[in-house]
């Protein structure tokens, strides 16, 4: 055999091995990362012979049940337009439940209806058993959706003006043009003061499957979520909404066999006027965008891709304590029931 013939056999044996070695690099690299088994072992017991296999759990905590969702706030004239309702006679809380309209909205802002319990004299929706010596109507005055208007106003009139006239009694509606001028001052104000939040965290490589993900979670303290696809970060007290959010492809989640779903990034969120200060929602959300970044070779971005430094992160948090201090100063506090409901 020539040299040259050699020549061409080594340089051929070359290209074949580079294209093997680029094919296993770009299947490891397409293969979704999968979650790390427990491993079976024998623990020897007692003297009198072997036990049976033990498998152990993953270190992290047990996953927690979601909060349950807390009691629904009454109506608060920070917030809302309120009308009060006389009655000549206390009203039985099955003929006030008769009379409510069959829709709690007017437009796009929830309407309510509450009366004072002669018993525990607290207002409060009302109650089969119970009697009322008088009730309010009120309407949001504004939400995401923004401001209440002449129409919604309208609309809220017509709906406490027939529950009054069902109960034999008599509303007082405050003037309609300082209420929705009222209303538009605190859409203003709920606009340059709303803050949502989202990291995405970008697969440096491999793609991840959803099981990987999971697991990872869950040692940063999520649980699954209602939606397929969306884990929550509960709160440490009872009762609060969820803290943080994350959420990845729902078709991953839901694919006949979830191992083979590639997953390149997920988005950890968090809107702020829903969740109390003293829960730290920033704090936790940064510390577990870096831990999970570290431990799934992932990067962090915004929404356009670019990544975000830590120390970019830090001012971050430094600006959202001026936000909170200022809606401290309004009785707008974040995570309180006012808040929650304005900031919806």
């Amino acid at each position: 055999m020539s040299g040259f013939t050699v020549g061409l056999a080594i340089i051929g044996g070359l290209v074949l091995a580079a294209l093997v070695a680029w094919n296993a690099w770009s299947t490891r690299r397409n293969t979704p990362r999968q979650p790390d088994l427990p491993t079976t072992v024998t623990a020897t017991g007692p003297m009198d012979g072997p036990s049976g296999p033990i498998e152990p759990s993953f270190d992290e905590e047990p996953l927690s049940s979601l909060p349950l969702p807390e009691k629904k706030p009454g109506l608060d004239g920070l917030i809302d337009v309120l009308a009060a309702i006389v009655v000549d006679a206390p009203v039985s809380g099955e003929a006030a439940l008769a009379a409510l309209p069959p829709t709690r909205r007017a437009g796009s802002k929830p309407f309510a209806i509450e009366g004072r319990n002669e018993l525990a004299q607290e207002w409060e929706t009302p109650r089969p058993g119970q009697r009322y010596g008088a009730f309010q109507a009120g309407v949001q005055m504004a939400n995401r959706n923004g401001a209440l208007n002449d129409i919604e106003y309208s609309e809220f009139v017509m709906k406490a003006q027939a529950f009054a006239d069902a109960i034999n009694g008599a509303p007082e509606f405050p003037e309609m043009r300082d209420e929705v001028a009222r209303a538009r001052e605190l859409d203003q104000f709920a606009s340059s003061h709303d803050a949502q939040l989202s990291f995405t965290l970008r697969a440096r490589n491999a793609a991840w499957s959803p099981g990987y993900v999971n697991q990872h979670a869950a040692r940063q303290g999520f649980v699954a979520g209602v939606i397929p696809g969306r884990m929550v970060l509960p709160a440490t007290a009872p009762g609060v909404s969820a803290v943080l959010g994350l959420s990845f492809s729902t078709a991953a989640a839901l694919a006949e066999d979830p191992s083979h779903s590639a997953i390149r990034e997920l988005t950890l969120s968090l809107d702020v006027p829903q969740v109390p200060r003293s829960e730290q929602p920033f704090v936790r959300m940064r510390d577990a965008a870096i831990a999970l970044a570290a431990a799934m070779d992932g990067l962090i971005t915004d929404d356009d891709g670019r990544v975000i430094p830590v120390e970019a992160l830090d001012v971050i948090g430094a600006d959202l304590e001026h936000l909170y201090d200022t809606l401290d100063a309004r009785d707008l506090s974040a995570g309180s029931p006012q808040a929650r409901r304005l900031f919806s």
